[in-house]
């Protein structure tokens, strides 16, 4: 798997909820070292959460995935039922 690189911080994890991507980013030379983005097409990286510790940045990665995935159900439970699923 090749290294994925944004802005000088090597993404290190990631969670993928639909069509929506989270990421972890960690840059030890950085002031705020750990980094979260939400990240679409594999290279555009978006509304970064930075921080110097990195328990919270993993549980802030999980935060966001876990709100995503809550909001995709939600939008699912609200689609009418199909011929199927009656």
């Amino acid at each position: 798997m090749e290294k994925r690189i944004n802005a000088g911080y090597i993404i290190t994890d990631s969670i993928t909820v639909g069509d929506t991507e989270f990421v972890l980013g960690v840059d030890k030379e950085a002031p705020d070292p750990y980094v979260t983005w939400q990240c679409s097409n594999g290279s555009y990286y978006f509304w970064g959460h930075y921080t110097s510790d990195l328990l919270a940045a993993k549980k802030d990665l999980l935060e966001r995935a876990g709100n995503a995935l809550e909001r995709q159900i939600k939008r699912q439970e609200k689609k009418p039922a199909t011929k199927e699923e009656r």
